[in-house]
């Protein structure tokens, strides 16, 4: 195995220019800012190369995933602990949209952005690190080690630069909410991470924490232990994708959070929560997944309907877009558990679709508060007749939110249902109603942002005429839309890179999800029989 240095580069970067960031910072509050977009304009440029020169192919019959590219170092050796990481195609395209929404965010906080510019851009370059890690990391305690390491920067993101909310509610509440719910969250899947740990040294002597070595051990459990086990992890990374009823963090850390930690939290840290489900709990737990599966299904479904209603009687716009993130995880959930190809592939576009849409919106969301001085839905009105580019992007980002055929969402919403239709036809069904409720919250999010008379009340906090969006707020929005356009129109291209991926995973669930299915479908045949 030859040692790919861009896997631990694209790590690096980031860690590095954040901590140049907070050294310059009594120099002068530019630097800052172009050394966090250099770094992570250097951290997407690395991920091409990646793309470029991987191999992201799929090894038949392959009992472990097929790595385009691997980077080992040993570490703690006693404790088989290493600097393992690695890349496919899952990974790749989870790495590649982190290091876009990480330019994005350090554009969107160009002007939001005035006190302690350097810690604040050392703190969100950190997380953003922390992410990549998590996507590349294959040794689960450096798994573990990232997946906690990157809460700690959002906590100072939004406790230190984060809004009152419009409940009332302080910045440092939702901070310490979501410092509580996660870290609770990641000392249960820890639970399942050394219990794995110690079956395996029970059964080879060994100690280890190496990926393939943790699935060999995870399949040969004894089947309730492996569902305690996999219960562990999926509960770790349930709270924060988060699902029904384990999502009370989310729309107090999104209300409080600065655009850019918002655009951390909906676009990126969310997504880690998918990746994980993906990476460790199916393919390490398949009959345990195949199980539980219903019961996760319908915690998807309950949050997909949960999400939209909630959605529906917000008026502040950026609890509204959280809670359009908890709507959405649902299909996530849905696409997961339902375990076939199509299902995946539009689990990938989703996650790629979602995470540029819902950035979009809350970098918009930003930039109406600058310019109104509120983010309540019910103090805005007519912005339609008082700029000319704001309102064409919030209607076509809501549009792509909500699933508009020729845009990303769309082709994800659709593969899903597609795919989860043939092993849950009902399930699929009830999903598919909820997206007139999606149609229902995008509606009045335009309706009260754009049409209408300007609140009288509200025009007295700002100065009329309203400033238009300057070329940086166009650019960054640009981005977004061409990259949802291009998913929409030809999602080919990333479908080719996450195919392998996908396929391996799909060969690791789908036989045990069958021989789950006979067996329950023969006892429910016996019971019958008993009670004749």
């Amino acid at each position: 195995m030859e040692n790919n240095l861009i896997l631990p580069a694209l790590i690096l970067v980031p860690f590095i220019a954040g901590f140049i960031c907070w050294l310059v910072d009594k120099f002068d509050q530019q630097l800052p800012r172009w050394i966090a977009l250099i770094g992570m304009l250097i951290t997407f440029g690395l991920g091409i190369a990646l793309w470029q020169n991987g191999t992201f192919s799929y090894s038949m019959g392959g009992q472990t995933p097929s790595w385009a590219a691997e980077f080992y170092l040993p570490w703690i050796q006693t404790l088989g602990i290493s600097i393992h990481l690695a890349v496919d195609g899952l990974s790749l395209l989870m790495v590649l949209l982190t290091a876009l929404l990480g330019v994005l965010a350090v554009g969107c906080s160009w002007g939001e952005i005035q006190k302690n510019v350097g810690f604040f851009h050392l703190n969100l370059l950190w997380s953003l690190g922390g992410v990549i890690g998590v996507f590349l990391a294959i040794d689960l305690f450096l798994f573990f080690f990232f997946w906690e390491m990157m809460l700690v920067p959002i906590y100072f993101l939004i406790a230190l630069w984060g809004h009152k909310g419009s409940n009332g509610r302080s910045r440092v509440y939702a901070a310490t909410k979501f410092f509580l719910y996660t870290q609770i969250a990641g000392l249960i899947m820890l639970i399942g991470i050394l219990g794995l740990v110690v079956y395996g040294y029970m059964m080879t002597g060994m100690i280890g924490f190496d990926y393939n070595y943790l699935m060999a051990v995870a399949h040969r459990l004894p089947p309730e232990v492996a569902y305690a086990f996999m219960l562990c992890f999926f509960i770790g990374f349930a709270v924060k994708l988060p699902v029904f009823p384990l999502h009370g963090w989310l729309p107090d850390a999104h209300a409080q959070a600065p655009t850019a930690g918002s655009v951390d939290l909906a676009g990126i840290l969310i997504k880690t929560a998918a990746y994980g489900l993906l990476r460790f709990v199916i393919p390490f737990f398949p009959a345990a997944s195949a199980q539980f599966a219903d019961f996760a299904i319908i915690l998807g479904l309950i949050g997909i309907f949960y999400g939209a209603f909630l959605a529906y009687q917000q008026t502040d716009m950026k609890r509204l877009l959280a809670y359009t993130s908890i709507s959405h995880m649902g299909f996530i959930l849905l696409a997961i558990y339902a375990g076939n190809i199509l299902t995946f592939q539009g689990l990938m576009i989703m996650m790629l679709a979602h995470g540029l849409s819902s950035a979009a919106l809350f970098i918009m969301s930003g930039q109406v508060y600058e310019r109104l001085h509120t983010r309540d839905l019910r103090l805005m009105g007519g912005l339609r007749g008082q700029l000319q580019y704001l309102p064409f992007f919030l209607m076509f980002f809501v549009a792509a939110l909500v699933g508009v055929p020729g845009l990303g969402n769309f082709i994800g919403e659709f593969l899903i249902l597609m795919g989860s239709f043939n092993t849950y036809p009902t399930f699929t069904i009830i999903a598919a109603v909820s997206l007139v409720f999606a149609g229902l919250y995008g509606l009045i999010l335009i309706h009260k942002a754009l049409f209408g008379v300007p609140n009288p009340e509200q025009q007295q906090h700002y100065t009329s005429p309203l400033k238009d969006l300057s070329a940086r707020e166009v650019s960054i929005l640009m981005l977004c839309a061409v990259g949802l356009v291009w998913l929409g129109i030809y999602p080919q291209t990333f479908l080719d890179v996450s195919q392998s991926s996908m396929q391996w995973i799909v060969n690791s669930y789908m036989p045990v999800q069958e021989v789950v299915e006979v067996v329950q479908q023969t006892a429910t045949q016996l019971e019958h029989v008993e009670m004749q």
